[in-house]
């Protein structure tokens, strides 16, 4: 049956090329008519980590294609797309498939299990790397981990990505893992996106560097009031630990508004800003570089 990718972005094409070079038949269901185009004519590029360019031949599908049905689908849009994306997914995941979400931010996966029968979507996050040089065209920036939320449905793709060469830890917590990833994204990429510099730039200035501090404090703070414990001790320490180790990488946000693109703020510090709400946790460094970001998305 083969895997079906939904996206068309960085990871989406990573994935793609990883799991087309093990040998598994990959389709890739897109909207971006730049995107659809470039996969149709040359297949998914890839730039590796040692400079080695590679192709991958992919079969490419959009809204309008015939209703094919996939056992096992990976969910790599922007958070802002996982509505329209899980309406199409009802209609091409098989009835014993599985939609693993992969994508940042909070609430994806709430999103999918609205359209789609519960069972049938599961939780993961990835912390590997990867930059858009051109449609079609993606460049692997760094290794990390897939991490999956443990379902009964996973067995075979967790074994499918493990064979495409990723780490893959199986986790019975994903949520902890999930806010996380929130936490550190929400200190990094939305102060990348607004000064427009690499990742490790933040550590070089001392506002930014606190402003950093601030929302990564505030960011824990609404998680644990949850009764989430997230999988590290000090919050500021590891977010200021993966802008060193990501030092010269431009941030997706910081991508996306280079592009002219919407942004996942709504899915980061807005989830925190409106989790925060909720159980009366005040986040105003949050709050502020929420603002400012859905401001450069105003058209």
């Amino acid at each position: 049956m083969g895997f079906l990718i939904a996206g068309t972005g960085a990871l989406a094409c990573l994935f793609a090329a990883r799991i087309a070079s093990s040998g598994s038949e990959v389709t890739m269901l897109g909207s971006w008519l730049e995107g659809l185009a470039a996969l149709r004519q040359h297949g998914v590029r890839l730039l590796d980590l040692d400079g080695s360019n590679s192709n991958y031949t992919v079969e490419v599908i959009d809204e309008s294609s015939n209703k094919r049905k996939f056992k096992q689908s990976l969910v790599l849009v922007k958070s802002w797309q996982t509505e329209r994306v899980a309406i199409q997914l009802g209609r091409y995941l098989s009835a014993d498939g599985i939609a693993l979400t992969l994508q940042n931010g909070l609430g994806n996966d709430r999103v999918l299990m609205r359209m789609l029968p519960p069972e049938q979507v599961a939780l993961g996050i990835t912390t590997v790397g990867a930059r858009m040089l051109e449609p079609g065209y993606v460049q692997f920036t760094g290794n990390g981990k897939v991490m999956l939320g443990a379902h009964p449905k996973l067995s075979g793709l967790a074994e499918d990505l493990q064979k495409a060469g990723f780490q893959v830890e199986m986790v019975s917590d994903p949520v902890s893992l999930l806010w996380g990833k929130l936490v550190i994204n929400a200190a990094i990429n939305p102060l990348t996106a607004l000064l427009r510099v690499a990742n490790g730039e933040l550590l070089v200035r001392p506002e930014a560097r606190e402003l950093l501090a601030e929302a990564a404090r505030e960011a824990a703070l609404v998680a644990s009031k949850q009764g989430i414990n997230l999988p590290y001790p000090d919050p500021v320490a590891m977010a200021e630990q993966v802008a060193r180790n990501t030092s010269a990488n431009y941030s997706s946000m910081l991508q996306d508004v280079m592009r002219g693109t919407t942004t996942e703020i709504e899915a980061i510090n807005g989830a925190i800003v409106r989790a925060g709400e909720q159980i009366g946790v005040p986040t105003p460094v949050n709050r502020m570089l929420w603002q400012l970001v859905k401001s450069l998305n105003h058209h």
